[in-house]
């Protein structure tokens, strides 16, 4: 059932709802432009069969957060592609979606599940505007790289002091070992961590003496499942939740913890690599359980903040640097502020950002 635009607006957008349909090829697609008072909005496309008004909404709300609080100069938006990604015409169908987006100037489009720098190639030949670029095309390729990933360990090295344990021989659970759980994994052991579960559609390895990060990236290329690494222990998709450990980054689609299964938990640290994997429910469960949890639009900006990089025509080591900085300042900022006034940090990063999105519309001109 498509929603009345009334039920999403508020004081903050959206700006635009609009919905992408051509007959011929079966193209059905959703964009969101939430808030640009700051600048063009930034935001991914996702191409999923599944995907909801209300999803994309809810993914374009949290981008201007994200993007308020990182302090780049751009608002929040989002889009959808309601396809299988592994459609034979997956390419035609990002193209068609490209040019029916071409005239909305205040959206720079970016990768997200189910789109790549391949498809950002695409976007940007067919309406000269794109970001998550490969580097032959002069873009950072943020998914290559593991901007994202980068970003949630620069956050878990503050926030381990607010968790009450220490990244060194931590033990780490990964929901959606993909793009951004993979280099989550990866930046977590430089930093000593270890890498004990990992999860996709087709099941969950575990292995209480770690993974090897490298071969299971290397199994997952080749086969597209985890549960084909050998020397752990397979179990079902959604074990990941039963899994002792002291960081937990869910890293895969919204709303995998909700009130139904916030308690089964067993951990210090949740690091939110998707967008929006905690509702609101579960936040206030988690919170009182005793568990850190470090909201989505504070947790995994990296990504955009190297977008945004590649935006203004950084250089990789710059997207880096930027990452590193905004992010612990950021996460910072959050967590004392939530300690200072008994508040979840999901709370503290929204009054924060809040501020932030309310001072830049207020230097716009009166519509």
């Amino acid at each position: 059932m498509v929603r009345s635009f009334d039920e999403f607006a508020d004081e903050y957008g959206p700006e635009k709802i609009v919905y992408i349909y051509e007959p011929r090829s079966g193209l059905k697609g959703i964009i969101v432009i939430d808030n640009i008072s700051a600048g063009p909005a930034i935001g991914g496309i996702r191409m999923a069969k599944d995907v909801s008004t209300a999803e994309v909404f809810r993914l374009a709300r949290a981008m201007t957060w994200k993007n308020a609080l990182a302090g780049i100069p751009h608002g929040g938006g989002k889009s959808a592609i309601l396809a299988d990604p592994s459609s034979p015409n997956k390419e035609t169908l990002i193209r068609q979606f490209a040019r029916a987006m071409e005239s909305m100037t205040g959206y720079i489009p970016g990768p997200d599940m189910g789109t790549d720098e391949v498809a950002m190639a695409w976007v940007r030949d067919e309406i000269g505007r794109s970001v998550g670029l490969s580097k032959v095309l002069g873009g950072i390729p943020l998914d290559q790289i593991g901007a994202t990933g980068y970003g949630l360990a620069v956050c878990a090295e503050v926030a381990q002091e607010f968790a009450g344990f220490s990244l060194e021989g931590a033990r780490v659970v990964v929901q959606g070992f993909g793009n951004v759980g993979s280099h989550a994994a990866r930046y977590l052991q430089e930093r000593g961590a270890l890498l004990v579960g990992a999860s996709d559609l087709d099941g969950t390895v575990y292995d209480p003496a770690g993974l090897d990060i490298e071969r299971l990236c290397k199994i997952k290329q080749e086969t597209g499942k985890v549960t084909t690494y050998e020397g752990a222990e397979v179990m079902d998709m959604n074990a990941w939740l039963d899994i002792p450990c002291d960081i937990f980054v869910p890293a895969a689609r919204p709303d995998v913890i909700d009130e139904t299964n916030a308690l089964r938990l067993k951990c210090k640290l949740v690091l939110q690599g998707a967008n929006i994997p905690v509702t609101a429910r579960a936040e206030r469960i988690l919170h009182d359980n005793g568990i850190l949890s470090v909201p989505d639009f504070v947790a995994n900006a990296g990504g955009v903040i190297c977008a945004s990089v590649e935006y203004k025509g950084g250089t990789q080591k710059q997207a880096f640097e930027t990452i590193e900085e905004k992010v612990k300042e950021n996460t910072r900022a959050v967590l004392e502020l939530a300690k200072a006034h008994s508040q979840m940090p999901a709370e503290a990063a929204l009054s924060l950002a809040k501020q932030r999105v309310a001072e830049a519309m207020a230097y716009r001109r009166s519509r």
